[in-house]
């Protein structure tokens, strides 16, 4: 029977997430004979050119990297063909014209971060956490043509715990996906698996969806109910991060603020946006229906900082009020 190490694995993707699933691979000897990530890219104010995460820790293992600018190009292709991939495995990566995904013997699987097929597309980790759910999980699922749709394999669930965000869930599915991913690639090879049909798996609530997150969607808007506002923070925390506008009440200058981590707070009702402080370590904001305490923040050319060490260097945050 066929070992998932007697695999050829050409490996894609690009961020941290990627990385833990192809070290996984690596350490444990398994035969990745190409890494796909996505071309160098200026970054910082410099604007020097950056390399991804997969193609630092590629190159430091002495894997062979391409780069493609476009997955089409014959040239790629050619070189795509030509390292005799039994398996590819795509995590974090872009969408593959068929040409690429189907090149394989035994195809390709993609590693997504949400219980397909819920929360199918680019950002499903933050629209979990936004959503107010209480568990996620990844699943390992065969391409096809269309986004995120393909025959699920394999899942893992975890809880969301109140106070998990977008950050330690990333961090948790990094490490359980780059469990799966090996599962997967053993089951693949000895063809101990059954592909399952998303569309089996529907019930009568529907898809949500985790479109791509633009800086719109992360706009606090205190008039709603405290819980959505505090899984809004959550879900963008650290990054993109959720974000409101101080407003001076007197002259009316505003300053661009990122809200990170926020907690249940008492209060009278008052105004949505409303702030009171203690000036030394308490930040609370009314919502729609309550109060939130701000306990780490960042105002446009700071950095991030905790509440108290924030109320050190901005004096009267009582004069001040969130739009």
């Amino acid at each position: 029977m066929t070992q998932g190490k007697d695999l050829r694995i050409v490996f894609m993707g690009t961020p941290d997430f990627a990385v833990a699933s192809l070290q996984k691979l690596v350490e444990n000897k398994y035969n990745v004979v190409g890494v796909i990530t996505a071309p160098d890219r200026p970054a910082g104010r410099g604007k020097k050119l950056a390399e991804s995460a997969v193609k630092k820790y590629a190159l430091a293992n002495k894997l062979k990297v391409l780069q493609p600018e476009k997955l089409k190009n014959q040239e790629f292709l050619a070189e795509l063909k030509g390292l005799k991939a039994d398996l590819q495995v795509v995590v974090a990566f872009r969408m593959l014209p068929e040409v690429v995904w189907a090149m394989p013997r035994l195809g390709t699987f993609n590693l997504h971060g949400s219980l397909l097929p819920q929360y199918r597309g680019a950002a499903p980790l933050n629209w979990a956490i936004i959503n107010g759910e209480t568990k996620t999980g990844v699943t390992t699922f065969l391409l096809d043509h269309k986004i995120d749709t393909g025959k699920i394999l394999f899942k893992k669930e975890i809880d969301i715990w109140e106070n998990d965000t977008v950050g330690s869930i990333h961090d948790s599915l990094m490490e359980i996906g780059a469990d799966l991913v090996i599962e997967t690639v053993d089951a693949l090879a000895s063809g101990n698996y059954r592909p399952v049909p998303q569309e089996e798996m529907l019930d009568e609530s529907g898809i949500k969806h985790a479109p791509k997150i633009y800086k719109e969607d992360c706009k606090i808007d205190w008039s709603e109910d405290l819980e959505t506002v505090r899984n809004l923070i959550r879900g963008l925390s650290p990054y993109p991060a959720a974000w409101s506008t101080l407003i001076n009440k007197e002259t009316g200058k505003q300053i661009s603020t990122k809200v990170f981590f926020a907690v249940h707070a008492d209060g009278k009702q008052k105004a949505p946006g409303t702030i009171e402080s203690d000036g030394k370590n308490n930040i609370k904001v009314a919502c729609g229906n309550g109060w939130l305490q701000i306990t780490d923040l960042q105002i446009a050319g700071k950095k991030r900082m905790k509440a108290n060490d924030f109320l050190r260097g901005f004096q009267h945050i009582d004069q001040y009020k969130f739009d």
